[in-house]
């Protein structure tokens, strides 16, 4: 029985992607992640409302505003009224900055900071590997910092749990590098559709924010899709299947108004330079601090505490402001215009400096919530400024907010084609779609070279997991042989059982090789010793380092190609494991390898237009 069961799911897990058993595996697989991730956005916003509850509300009795439809999870927990104790303000945030400072420096320290960017580098540069104690130190840290009133968003952490949930599920079941990444994209975009109830914008966000440029990872959209739908449907079983925010039916029916939101979007292009500028100039100012980075934190959170003493909507998600700033209209009186105006520039501005002191000090935390909450301040102050100089035109100030919220993020985090569509999802208004695309698309172009996440890389062309797909259709009629024909520079190195790993470490430092095939008395290959594996060695006991020998250690199993094989299944073959090199084999019974072949052979063949001439090869 226990034999079927083994065969059977090696079956499921082996199938290709696109037949029948491959089809049910991408189903399944991308169900449970969208679950889990839906799960984890379930229990972040309950410790979120746990930690806010204590420290702004017991500590400091102060209660901040949200939207109509905020999830609430802890519903008959003690409320609180009176007066609020700002002078405690001034030091809540800085104890929430230390604590959470101080777990991330413990436990995790590549939790630290938005994390988005970390997830964007797990899929380009680590096989989408992500380590399992990331995801749950990122919730309780965001928990801890937003919680006691630092200025940040929930998607930071909800994109590392639900691609920390993908990666680890993918790892488990040993599949591919490509199916690990595809499954961890998925996770990020389903806990934003679910924390944002914007499932479809979710799911192109995972394939969209990869990229500086308008492109798609593509491959990525079928299991987004599938995650996002089963995380929405999981967190809006447990708070409501509802839009976030509630709004007016605005929509759009006076196209002189054009000019106005062109306007606009000049106006968020350079707000959202403004934004990025910030972050990171202060970001880099504490990175140059020379104290521990559990502290940092702190300091941060305690300029922040300043800040909020003075202004009280800097604190917090700022989600409440925005919610009273989409009810704004035309009819605003002169006497309340101002006031509103002051609300909105002071949002801008002091929110962008409480997020770069919360988050930048190295803060866990997200910066897609602030970057919303700017946003529609900026929208909000500049469709109040068009409201009372150009009175006739009946300005919708509301509608200025909301799609300063997403056009805002859309430039400056680079995904304009997934906030158009989160403007519906997340106001169940869909008839400003029109005003969305001319604001983001302009917004986009204007602000085209600032993005808020360093990690993105301009397209798919500069992406060294695509790298061989981009070059596989060049060298279509090129055999692996013929590439391994080239005059060679160095000795081809392999490794039996008793030889000592000192000698491939050795090896390694030369730069002759970064994987050793391991060969059985007969030459046939049981397996390979890589780099990671000297790793271990180098940094191990000088006295069994010198003793360690190959057998020693669990030999890894990867693809290996015959040298018979044309040069496009060799690269699928790398783009399909995450790696740069493979070992080939002989084409007789034995199978003893002969040679490898890496990225930057088959680069200098298609330079020299000869496969024949590459001098990078190695032989036996």
């Amino acid at each position: 029985m226990k034999r079927a069961s083994i065969k059977w799911w090696r079956l499921l897990r082996d199938s290709p992607q696109w037949e029948g058993l491959g089809i049910a595996r991408t189903l399944i697989l991308s169900a449970t992640v969208g679950a889990g991730a839906g799960l984890g956005a379930v229990l972040l916003v309950a410790m979120l409302q746990l930690t806010q509850w204590f420290f702004l509300g017991y500590m400091a009795n102060y209660v901040p505003s949200v939207p109509v439809n905020e999830p609430t999870f802890f519903k008959n927990l003690p409320e609180f009224t009176g007066e609020i104790r700002r002078w405690a303000l001034l030091f809540i945030p800085a104890l929430g900055g230390l604590i959470s400072g101080v777990i991330v420096h413990r436990f995790a320290p590549e939790a630290a900071g938005h994390g988005t960017d970390a997830a964007i580098e797990a899929y380009h540069f680590r096989g989408g590997k992500i380590r399992p104690i990331v995801p749950p130190i990122k919730a309780i840290a965001t928990s801890l910092l937003i919680g006691s009133g630092g200025s940040a968003g929930c998607e930071g952490p909800i994109t590392q749990i639900g691609s920390g949930f993908g990666s680890i599920l993918a790892t488990a079941l040993k599949l591919r590098v490509a199916e690990r990444r595809a499954l961890m994209a998925a996770g990020m975009g389903a806990g934003v559709g679910a924390l944002f109830h914007a499932p479809m914008a979710g799911a192109l966000f995972a394939a969209e924010v990869l990229y500086r440029d308008l492109d798609l990872e593509y491959e990525v959209l079928i299991p987004s899709i599938i995650a996002s739908v089963t995380g929405y449907s999981v967190f809006s079983k447990v708070f409501g299947f509802h839009a976030l925010f509630e709004t007016p039916q605005y929509g759009f029916s006076r196209p002189e108004n054009l000019p106005l939101y062109l306007l606009l979007a000049v106006i968020l292009a350079g707000g959202a330079r403004f934004y990025t500028w910030l972050f990171y100039t202060v970001h880099e100012k504490f990175m140059a601090l020379k104290i521990s980075p559990a502290f940092k934190p702190a300091i941060g959170g305690l300029l922040t505490g300043i800040v909020g003493f003075m202004f009280l909507p800097a604190l917090g998600s700022g989600y409440g402001v925005m919610q009273e700033a989409l009810r704004y209209d035309w009819t605003m009186t002169r006497e309340v215009a101002f006031p509103a105006l002051g609300l909105m520039v002071g949002v801008f501005i002091l929110k962008t400096l409480t997020t770069s002191f919360s988050v930048g000090s190295g803060g866990s935390g997200g910066i897609f919530g602030p970057a919303l909450v700017v946003g529609g301040a900026l929208g909000g102050a500049t469709g109040i400024m068009f409201s009372l100089l150009l009175p006739s035109l009946e300005v919708p100030v509301g509608s200025f907010a909301l799609v300063g919220m997403v056009a805002f993020f859309g430039c400056a985090a680079k995904t304009p084609i997934s906030v158009i569509l989160m403007v519906g999802e997340m106001t169940g208004n869909y008839r400003l779609l029109v005003p969305s695309m001319w604001v983001c698309m302009i917004a986009y172009m204007l602000s085209h070279r600032v993005s808020l996440y360093r990690a993105q890389l301009p397209n798919r062309f500069d992406a060294p997991i695509h790298r061989g797909e981009m070059i596989s259709g060049v060298v279509r009629n090129i055999a692996v042989r013929e590439l391994l024909g080239a005059r060679c520079d160095s000795t081809f190195i392999t490794a039996k059982e008793d030889t000592p790993l000192s000698l491939l470490v050795d090896a390694l430092a030369r730069g002759q090789q970064t994987v050793f095939p391991v060969v059985g008395d007969d030459g046939r290959m049981l397996g390979e010793v890589t780099s990671s594996d000297l790793e271990f060695v180098v940094t191990s006991d000088p006295m069994l380092r010198a003793t360690l020998m190959v057998g020693d250690i669990a030999l890894q199993k990867h693809a290996v190609v015959f040298e018979h094989d044309m040069l496009q299944t060799a690269l699928r073959h790398m783009d399909n494991e995450g790696v740069y090199n493979i070992v080939v084999v002989s084409s007789d019974t034995i199978q003893r390898p002969i040679g490898i072949l890496t990225h930057n052979d088959v680069v200098m063949a298609l330079r020299t237009g000869n496969a024949g001439s590459s001098s990078s090869c190695r032989f036996v």
